[in-house]
């Protein structure tokens, strides 16, 4: 009788929401510097050494914050495959492993160069309800990401909408355009979406109600006028807007 083949799965990491590192779909905990570390490093697949230390310990000296490297190195999880190797003067993440805002960016890319889900497909995964990068941690290097990530997936979901409006699915457009006005409440290329998608139902007064709700909202907060292609989307349907406050 053949012996069983043992099947060890590869090293999860998430990064989108609270931090968390699986290994054999079991939770690895690691010290708070371990974090650091790794979600640096997977984020940017390759890092030097002198980036890394100066990042994650920007306030000792080079000589100081290269042991704290080594030191935190070493305290990582030592499997069949390490999680960082070393190359060179570099730290490399590992190939086998799984990174949720890679998988992410891969999704989002997808939708922006113009895939859209077959007609039986649920929208795609990590674009509605998708939590931030490491929320509650403050350091440079992690609000940059952050923002870089929710202007990614914020176009991603106006290009959904549109797609999917052209698509003649219009209610899968509203609800992309909604997670969109959501996250960000004076973003008018999501309104103009929400907009399309009402008016490719032919709810017209549902078109105009939204329309009027930003512009007050835009005019309250900012003192501006929705962009003239905006009132243009329903001067093509018959609808005048004002053009000035």
């Amino acid at each position: 009788m053949s012996e069983a083949v043992k099947v060890v799965s590869s090293p999860q990491l998430r990064l989108l929401g609270q931090f968390r590192l699986e290994c054999g779909a079991e939770p690895v905990e690691l010290c708070r510097n371990g974090q650091r570390l790794l979600a640096f490093v997977a984020l940017r697949r390759r890092v030097s050494r002198t980036v890394l230390a100066g990042t994650l310990w920007p306030e000792v000296t080079e000589d100081h914050a290269r042991g704290s490297l080594r030191t935190t190195l070493w305290k990582l999880p030592r499997g069949d495959q390490p999680l960082i190797r070393c190359s060179g003067d570099s730290l490399v993440a590992a190939t086998g492993l799984g990174v949720d805002v890679h998988s992410f960016t891969e999704t989002a890319l997808g939708v922006l160069q113009g895939s859209v889900p077959a007609p039986t497909a649920p929208l795609p995964h990590g674009l509605l309800g998708g939590d931030d990068l490491l929320p509650g941690w403050d350091e440079e290097w992690v609000l940059l990401e952050r923002e870089r990530l929710r202007q990614l997936r914020l176009h991603a979901l106006d290009a959904l909408a549109e797609a999917l409006v052209r698509a003649g699915r219009p209610a899968l457009a509203l609800e992309a355009a909604w997670e969109s006005v959501r996250t960000d409440p004076l973003r008018e290329s999501a309104h103009r979406a929400a907009v399309s998608a009402h008016l490719a139902e032919g709810n017209l007064m549902e078109a105009v109600r939204h329309y009027r709700s930003f512009r007050r909202l835009l005019l309250n907060e900012l003192g501006v006028e929705p962009s003239a292609r905006f009132a243009h989307l329903l001067s093509r349907h018959g609808v005048t807007v004002p053009l000035r406050g």
